[in-house]
């Protein structure tokens, strides 16, 4: 197990840990918490030993291996599948030693490196390699692409995917959530949920917290805090807590001052003297209990739309896409012949797998591109605030957040788009006091700030220009979940009209009425909620892995040649009416069948009852670890918890292999 026991950790003159313990066990999946800034990402580096504690015992087993997302941006022409399958240490290693060995020419250490090169699965890396890259969102025609071909966020993903092909006893993952769309995030929720081994993860994401951990660990005031149970019920026990905590500060204080007031009235009487110092005795005997300090809320809100036209705009035959990458090229259509009505107070969700046009639509609707073909009619006073998914990296990095608000009075002014807004200086800082901007940070230059902050800059000058439609494209990725839910009661507050494009399922929940598939070229309305969607992706990407064997078999085999043409069916022949001796022999075949398949049944039958009481077990045990209890105990619940997932994960194998022998046995 993981033990932190008093340890002290400073990063420069700021202390981040002082004095904090914890104990992490084997197989737990712990969510790291706490404001930007306590020390997180700091606590990973103490784990993987980019830090050193300053004070205090910190013990990782030495024999567990260690796998996290490397930070940096790969710069390499490797293809996308080596370049994963090289995130597997341990097959690395094993392929090194075979070259060692056949350069030595020892048979037996040939046989041994021969040996370990197949224990570490050389024979299945590359499909085990493109099943995480499908996963997290590619396709299958860039499998083999050079990993300098892809942006930025496309490596990133990449680094995530060599991540999980690397065994691993501990796993590490920072913000693994910024880069994903919605169905590489579910992919990786049902990946994790599979893993093995103990998990920390760092995320602003409730949903996937909820998902996936077991544990909550929560950074605060430099101390460790340990909760048993996903983020919502560590945000349950924590405000119980609080109040808890509220009400007995409330009560020693009444006692003190009643302790106070003896000791004040009675000190100076001889006949008393002694009963008030038994009091003063008391008073610095007694263990003081803190005020309830909160962590500092933010809130903002959209002002009230000037107007509010009906429709906000209308599209006829519109067809979505980019411009000719070249003088006298052809444009690139993605979505296609839309006739579609944006109404003033919806509140629509869009969805769809990555590569559909999600950003494109949004971008041709802000006037970020131009629409390829068709109409799109903008109601009269229509005023878009729109959040970009690369809206951070048009803030000036040596411009202040006053510096970008002089300017965007300024253009509104030439614009003619001033309703009412503040534009004095002193105004302009007030405003931006309200999303935290305070004092000299409103002449601190934006490159210098975190990515939330950058984030909270967008925001505010988005709400200055009092916008009627918002046209939001993952506008979470660089907010706490303070910031989130301050713009999730924003958004619920706000007027408008919303369209929102986002991987942070809460979000959509709290915010979007109705959501609108973009897929296959086509928009159209979903009918249905989030789980559903999460159970229609689940559904496509195992089709489409399903499509991709199919397709590797085909491969395998000599393709035939096609035909020339095909060929008409003929009407099929009535079939003749079946004679008694026919209908006897179908009878006895069906008792054959009955009879061979029996036993599989039975076996069947019994292995559903087993992975019931499995399930109810889990339950249990899950429900168990989410409450208050000793280490030991916490640790005997996960070791059992695993070996019911493992007995689960066999049974479901044989359910499996039933089925097929029973289909088998019907169809012979």
């Amino acid at each position: 197990m993981i033990t932190l026991k008093n340890v002290v950790l400073r990063r420069g003159a700021k202390v981040l840990l002082d004095g904090a313990s914890c104990t992490i066990n084997p197989g737990e999946k712990v969510g790291l918490v706490g404001r930007n800034g306590a020390g997180k990402s700091s606590l990973f580096r103490l784990l993987d030993g980019t830090l050193h504690e300053d004070k205090g015992d910190f013990y990782v087993p030495p024999q567990w291996r260690m796998a996290q997302v490397a930070q940096d941006m790969p710069e390499t022409d490797m293809s996308a599948t080596q370049f994963v399958i090289e995130g597997d240490s341990t097959l690395l290693k094993a392929q090194q030693e075979v070259t060692a060995a056949e350069d030595s020419g020892d048979g037996e250490r040939m046989a041994h490196a021969y040996m370990a090169l197949h224990d570490a699965g050389a024979h299945d890396a590359p499909a085990r390699a493109q099943a995480l890259i499908l996963g997290l969102g590619f396709r299958t025609d860039e499998l083999e692409r050079p990993v300098d071909s892809f942006s930025g966020g496309w490596r990133m993903r990449l680094q995530l995917a060599r991540a999980l092909m690397c065994p691993s006893e501990l796993l590490l993952l920072d913000e693994p959530t910024n880069h994903l769309d919605l169905d590489a995030l579910v992919w990786l929720e049902a990946w994790l949920k599979r893993y093995d081994g103990t998990l920390l993860v760092i995320s602003h994401d409730r949903e996937f917290l909820d998902a996936i951990t077991n544990v909550t660990v929560h950074i605060e005031r430099a101390l460790l805090n340990r909760y048993g149970g996903n983020y919502s019920r560590f945000e349950d026990m924590r405000a119980e807590q609080m109040a808890l905590q509220a009400t007995s500060y409330a009560r020693q204080q009444e006692k003190m001052a009643h302790l106070q007031k003896f000791i004040d009235r009675f000190k100076a009487k001889a006949s008393k003297a002694k009963q008030a110092q038994s009091r003063v005795k008391a008073l610095e005997r007694m263990e003081k209990i803190g005020p309830v300090l909160a962590e500092a809320d933010f809130n903002f809100e959209f002002s009230e739309p000037q107007n509010l036209p009906n429709p906000m705009l209308a599209m006829e035959g519109v067809t979505f896409g980019y411009p000719p990458r070249e003088p006298g090229g052809e444009p690139v259509a993605i979505v296609r012949g839309i006739s579609r009505s944006v109404l003033a107070g919806q509140r629509i969700g869009i969805l769809g797998a990555n590569g559909q046009g999600k950003s494109t639509v949004v971008k041709t609707i802000a006037r970020d591109l131009q629409a390829l073909a068709g109409q799109i009619t903008e109601g009269k006073g229509l005023n878009i605030g729109y959040f970009a998914q690369q809206e951070l990296d048009v803030l000036r990095p040596a411009d202040t957040p006053l510096e970008h608000m002089i300017r965007l009075v300024r253009d509104c002014t030439a614009q003619g788009r001033l309703s009412g807004q503040p534009t004095r200086e002193q105004d302009l800082r007030s405003f931006l006091g309200n999303f935290n901007f305070t004092g000299d940070q409103v002449k601190q230059s934006v490159g210098s700030m975190s990515g939330g902050e950058k984030a909270r800059l967008v925001l505010c000058m988005i709400v200055w220009q009092r916008p009627n439609l918002l046209l939001l494209d993952e506008p979470t990725n660089h907010l706490d979940l303070a910031t989130r839910e301050a713009l999730s009661v924003a958004l619920n507050e706000f007027e408008g009209t919303v369209m929102l494009v986002s991987h942070d399922r809460a979000l959509l929940r709290a915010v979007c009425d109705e959501f609108w598939l973009v897929s296959r070229g086509g928009i159209e309305p979903f009918d249905g909620d989030l789980d559903d969607y999460q159970r229609y992706l689940l559904d496509v990407a195992k089709q489409s892995r399903e499509a991709q064997r199919q397709e590797q078999r085909g491969q395998s085999r000599s393709p035939a040649p096609p035909p020339a043409a095909a060929p008409v069916a003929a009407p099929k022949a009535p079939e003749p009416a079946r004679t008694p001796e026919q209908k006897r022999q179908d009878a006895q075949r069906r008792q054959q069948v009955a009879e061979k398949t029996k036993p599989l049944k039975k076996e069947l039958e019994q292995t559903e009852k087993r992975m019931a009481q499995l399930a109810q077990e889990k339950t249990r045990l899950e429900a168990a670890m989410s409450q208050p209890a000793s280490p030991a105990d916490i640790a005997e619940s996960g070791r059992r918890l695993k070996a019911v997932n493992d007995e689960n994960d066999t049974l479901e194998a044989r359910w499996l292999e039933l089925h097929e022998a029973i289909e088998a046995a019907a169809a012979a």
